[in-house]
């Protein structure tokens, strides 16, 4: 798929350039602005999406949601190097200040230490009986999700401009924005499979140049002077974008277990386009080709995500109070596995233990969304929530009163076409078969399917956060679509133009309008009730 960048803004109605057409011939022609354009969208961007995630961090100052148990086993695992147990009503004096009432008896916590450690840290610089302190970590990893979505985005579109409207739709999302004001695990696992993915995309921009290349000094010239193909293809070892891939993805199941399968199917990825580009380049033994490269292209994504994952757990490994960290003292392993240290062993057993606690997490929520529901948006996540009668605290709402509340709402014209737009991506890859297209598609199934294996799992509508990222691709690709390739006519380009710009100015309209919703802003409870546009929504 070849992408050619264009502008957004139409030409003047007699056919003319326009303005803004101009400029981008200016630009074109001269390296130093491309560079200071290229430079400038992206940071004004993120500069956006940091100011709509820090405003007022850390209101409320109250632990909210899963933020009761995230924040005390960060802090307390920041101190311990494990998560430790709490006294009765410890959220309530946690947040008047008593910040260090934690008992030193371990914790049993179902998710790896990584992201509670980075929370730690916030906690760490700016004082754990600090709100902010306890969120600015999340705001931050939010705001640099907005910018490796436009790096994302530039790989796979070669459009400075297309990546900026991905980015900028993510700056002023409501999911992106709660999920970064809120101290949960799931923005560091997004982030993390994010930086994955584009690492791979960086990865299959070099390699398949290099690939071809060296496959062609292998075709061999034949006696009456024409050329065989070649029997086999480069084994290519030098591919340290799929490292940096690997660590990120074990980074990410540090974070939450979910980011084995990416990376799972980030290995799948890599092997099926491996073979078929080298069919493609017409090696005789492609098939068999591919297993060798799949193996060398396994060494060097997997180890290095398994040393992430495991140096995640040092606190644990360090310590003598964690979870079950002598849970194979008393009964150690033998034969083939005896040799294994034992601190090593009672980690298995306490994976074990996590593992048969998931699987069989079944308690009810009032907010819980199975997964088949994620695309329909039918019950998005109220974080907090805080009436206010009318008249008091400054409250404006009349005899109806006030709210405060913090609501994990995408905003819902970019998440329906988003969804349309995926169904669309796989359409066009269907025709197309270009590898940018399967890469999304592939972020998308790896962050979204595994979800339908445990239906009756309580699970929620803000894990999308993890999907958002590649819904706002394949929605990029059609509104690149929509706008018009460069060989396509003025008016057909102008029109497209002209539609984009609509929606674009449309979802920012929306975003305005929800963002009290998004902000902990107290309103009106009539406002509010303004936003009511579903059974299942607020």
């Amino acid at each position: 798929m070849t992408t050619t960048e264009v502008p957004l803004l139409p030409a003047t109605s007699d056919g003319r350039p326009s303005r803004y057409d101009a400029w981008r011939t200016r630009v074109a022609g001269d390296p130093r602005l491309q560079r200071l354009y290229s430079c400038l969208a992206p940071l004004l961007i993120t500069v956006l999406a940091a100011v709509l995630r820090l405003w007022n961090l850390g209101h409320p100052h109250a632990l909210v949601f899963d933020e009761t148990y995230y924040v005390k086993d960060a802090w307390s695992q920041w101190n311990l190097g494990y998560a430790a147990t709490w006294p009765e009503g410890a959220d309530a004096r946690f947040a008047a200040g008593e910040t260090d009432i934690f008992t030193t008896t371990a914790s049993f916590v179902v998710h790896p230490p990584l992201g509670k450690y980075l929370i730690g840290v916030g906690m760490w610089l700016f004082g754990p009986d600090n709100s902010f302190g306890w969120r600015i970590s999340t705001a931050l990893a939010g705001t640099a999700l907005v910018l490796v979505l436009f790096l994302l985005a530039k790989t796979l579109t070669n459009s400075t401009v297309f990546a900026s409207v991905a980015a900028f739709l993510l700056a002023i999302d409501g999911l992106g924005i709660v999920m970064s004001r809120v101290a949960l695990l799931d923005v560091f696992l997004a982030l993390f499979i994010l930086l994955a993915f584009w690492f791979v995309a960086l990865d299959r921009a070099r390699m398949l140049d290099r690939l071809a290349a060296r496959t062609a000094r292998r075709e061999r010239t034949a006696a009456d002077g024409g050329v065989e193909p070649p029997m086999w293809g480069a084994i290519i070892w030098n591919r340290p974008w799929i490292v940096a891939a690997g660590a990120a993805a074990g980074a990410a199941t540090a974070v939450k277990w979910s980011g084995v399968w990416v990376l799972a199917a980030i290995g799948l990825y890599l092997v099926v386009t491996d073979a078929l580009e080298r069919r493609r380049l017409g090696v005789v033994f492609w098939p068999t080709d591919a297993v060798r490269q799949g193996l060398a292209s396994f060494v060097l994504l997997v180890p290095v995500a398994f040393v992430v994952y495991l140096a995640s757990w040092t606190g644990w490994l360090l310590s003598d109070g964690g979870y079950d960290r002598h849970a194979a003292d008393a009964n150690p392993a033998t034969g083939f596995f005896s040799w294994v240290p034992l601190s090593l062993q009672s980690l298995w057993k306490y994976h074990e233990t996590i593992y048969h606690s998931m699987t069989g997490m079944t308690s009810p929520h009032s907010y819980a969304s199975p997964a088949w529901q994620w695309a329909l948006l039918l019950r998005p996540t109220s974080m907090y929530a805080q009436a206010t009668q009318g008249g008091q605290s400054g409250c404006t709402g009349g005899d109806a009163g006030c709210l405060d509340i913090l609501y994990s709402m995408p905003n819902p014209l970019l998440w329906y076409a988003s969804i349309a737009a995926a169904i669309h991506l796989v359409y066009r890859f269907t025709l197309e078969r270009d590898w940018r297209q399967a890469l999304v598609l592939v972020g998308i199934a790896a962050t979204w399917l595994p979800w339908f294996a445990y239906p009756e799992r309580t699970i929620f509508q803000f894990y999308t956060i993890a999907i958002w990222p590649f819904l706002l691709l394949a929605l990029t690709f059609a509104l690149q679509a929509v706008s018009g390739p460069a060989h396509a006519s003025a008016t057909r380009r102008r029109t497209g133009r002209r539609v984009v710009l609509v929606f674009l100015g449309v979802a920012v309209v929306l975003s305005i309008f929800w963002y009290p919703l998004w902000s902990g802003m107290q309103v009106p409870y009539e406002f509010y009730r303004l936003h009511n546009w579903m059974q299942g929504w607020v």
